[in-house]
């Protein structure tokens, strides 16, 4: 199904903030330049990257509410984890709001934040587009730039590395999906090189 994504961005514009606004377009062109590299619908890629930050600068509040009207109930760790909220929000608002029920896309949206285990294609192109975007200017973006072209998983696992890292580092709590994203990309490319370890 195509959506229309003029109309995603006018409503985007309306809800962020100018510098969120372009990330969000940026994210967009970068997930289309990742779907047709490693195959992944990038019509689909595009309109995912456009809204999934959709929700980033809602109120909490709002946020909780779209979730519980979703059916969702938040754990504990993700009620005291702001900077998860707004993927989980940024779903439901997707499909109350502005009727998106395609699964593929709304589970992009849903873990571009945390990742999961076994992520789909299309999850692992906005998440690691999220990454990458034009926008980003952290130190060591070029390199995350560089696997994003070589291997999806390559550039999935730096930047699973660099997060946890980071969260550790300053005491900050860790969502169990990106423990579980991040031991499944491991799996993965511990498969891939054939030295895949059993203890």
């Amino acid at each position: 199904m195509l959506y229309n994504n003029d109309k995603f961005i006018a409503i985007i514009k309306g809800r962020l903030s100018e510098n969120r606004f372009v990330h969000s377009l940026n994210v967009a062109d970068a997930a289309v330049l990742l779907a047709e590299k490693y195959g992944a619908d990038a019509k689909k890629a595009y309109t995912a990257g456009i809204l999934h930050d959709i929700m980033k600068e809602e109120k909490p509040e709002i946020q909780y509410r779209y979730i519980s009207e979703n059916g969702e109930k938040l754990t504990r760790l993700e009620m005291l984890n702001k900077q998860v909220l707004h993927q989980i929000s940024g779903a439901a608002y997707c499909r109350a709001v502005l009727g998106i029920k395609d699964k593929e896309l709304l589970g992009a949206v849903r873990y571009h934040t945390t990742g999961k285990r076994d992520m789909t294609l299309l999850q692992k192109v906005i998440y690691t587009a999220d990454f990458i975007s034009a926008d980003r200017c952290y130190p060591d973006v070029s390199v995350m730039r560089e696997k994003a072209m070589q291997s999806l998983e390559e550039a999935m696992f730096y930047s699973l590395q660099y997060t946890i890292n980071d969260l550790a580092g300053k005491a900050l709590l860790i969502h169990p999906d990106t423990l579980e994203c991040y031991n499944s990309i491991l799996e993965k490319l511990k498969e891939k090189e054939g030295i895949y370890e059993f203890i």
